[in-house]
């Protein structure tokens, strides 16, 4: 494995866990500034927002920068923003902080992913991009509980206070463990043609479906810690222990969800789709049984993150890799469009009186509407290979084999033949 990875995976980390930790700290933030949890939600979903906001405009506005030098800017950013939220001293300067910190997020992770699979082997390149986001696995593993633990027993600053420390770290790792020529053949590209890339249906149709899968998952778990302790009936000392469950299965789910898509690219979205929302399902219903809640948050974690390396390298592969680094933030972006829609959704639901349960039925609503744009998009890929295939045997010697399914579809999804 390259060390720049590892140093790719430790920025991950670090901002990973500022996404996350805030989850389980939300009833004590809440408390401090008297805000009720749908104003506290706001601090999770504003922070997705500025992630969009981030993922777009800033990989358009260095296109012609070298990437580690993008990259080390990204992470000055990401601990100005953990400083603002670790002083602040109202809700207002809070959610500045986390919207600052936040800019960093997408296009860190967008420019990153065109960086990892830059340092590997065409048949890896799923893989490497997973081994990036194995820093945000093990944010939620390693990191969220100690943070929440961390929160919970000297004041949630501290954590904010320790994810600044870790920024520095990053930072350091960066700078010493990532080439300079990583990513150095996307910086030719102009932002025209860039912006090309977005002309090719099956990249807004990748996109569309990272909004509402992801949107699912996140959905269901930003209230997580309310449905642990008022409907499953956890002590709160447990949620950072259930919080580390959840990594788990985030952290397995993203391992065997690399390596199966670099195999079977779409297939293993629709499988892990499928699952994610059954899961979902089972959660809403069984919520109140703690044994069924242990399960659902494991597999939850599991095929909701097994999502994540193929929903990336397919929005990748259909843009093309000469024009992959803009729609690359802007599926990052796309991720946390989907977070805060489902913390939208799942605000409004208790808001409404719903009860903490009803983010995890439109989690649920969500994920299978993701299933029903990536199917008919797979479809349309496979009859593109099927074609290029056929066109490519006819020119050829009699006899020759054309590869077919989703091992083909790096070549077919980059070009726009849906649209």
């Amino acid at each position: 494995m390259p060390l720049g990875l590892l140093a790719l995976a430790i920025g991950g980390f670090g901002i990973g866990l500022t996404e996350f930790v805030i989850m389980g700290l939300l009833p004590e933030v809440a408390s401090e500034y008297g805000v009720t949890e749908a104003a506290a939600g706001w601090l999770i979903t504003g922070y997705a927002l500025s992630v969009v906001v981030g993922a777009l405009a800033i990989p358009a506005l260095v296109t012609r920068l070298p990437r580690k030098n993008v990259l080390l800017g990204l992470l000055v950013l990401f601990v100005a923003g953990n400083l603002i939220s670790a002083l602040a001293p109202s809700y207002e300067l809070m959610l500045t902080g986390r919207v600052v910190a936040a800019l960093c997020h997408g296009a860190f992770f967008g420019i990153g992913s065109v960086v990892a699979a830059d340092m590997v082997a065409p048949n890896k390149k799923a893989s490497a991009i997973a081994i990036m986001f194995t820093g945000l696995t093990a944010a939620n593993v390693l990191g969220v509980p100690f943070g929440t633990f961390l929160g919970q027993a000297f004041g949630w600053r501290s954590t904010f206070w320790a994810i600044t420390i870790i920024g520095v770290i990053a930072l350091a790792g960066i700078l010493t463990l990532v080439p300079r020529s990583a990513g150095a053949e996307h910086d030719a590209p102009s932002l025209r043609a860039e912006l090309g890339a977005f002309r090719a249906t099956q990249v807004w149709l990748s996109i569309s479906v990272t909004v509402l899968g992801y949107g699912g998952m996140f959905g269901a778990f930003t209230y997580i810690a309310y449905v642990l302790t008022d409907v499953s009936g956890f002590a709160s000392s447990a949620v950072p222990w259930l919080l580390v469950l959840f990594g788990v299965g985030l952290f397995i789910g993203n391992f065997v969800g690399g390596k199966a898509a670099d195999k079977a690219l779409d297939a293993t979205l629709i499988v892990a789709l499928a699952a994610l929302a059954i899961v979902l399902l089972a959660f809403a219903l069984t919520a109140q049984s703690q044994l069924a809640t242990i399960i659902a948050l494991f597999f939850m974690g599991g095929f909701g993150f097994a999502t994540v390396p193929a929903l990336q390298m397919r929005v990748m592969r259909s843009a093309g890799s000469r024009a992959a680094t803009l729609v690359s933030g802007a599926n990052i972006g796309a991720f946390n469009l989907g977070n805060a829609l489902g913390a939208w959704l799942g605000g409004m639901f208790i808001a409404a009186g719903l009860g903490y349960t009803a983010p995890i039925w439109a989690g649920a609503g969500l994920t299978v509407l993701a299933l029903a744009v990536i199917v008919p998009a797979a479809a349309a890929v496979k009859r593109s290979v099927s074609r290029s295939g056929a066109a490519a045997g006819a020119a050829a010697s009699p006899g020759a084999e054309q590869p077919m399914g989703d091992a083909a579809a790096p070549d077919a999804a980059t070009q726009p033949v849906a649209s």
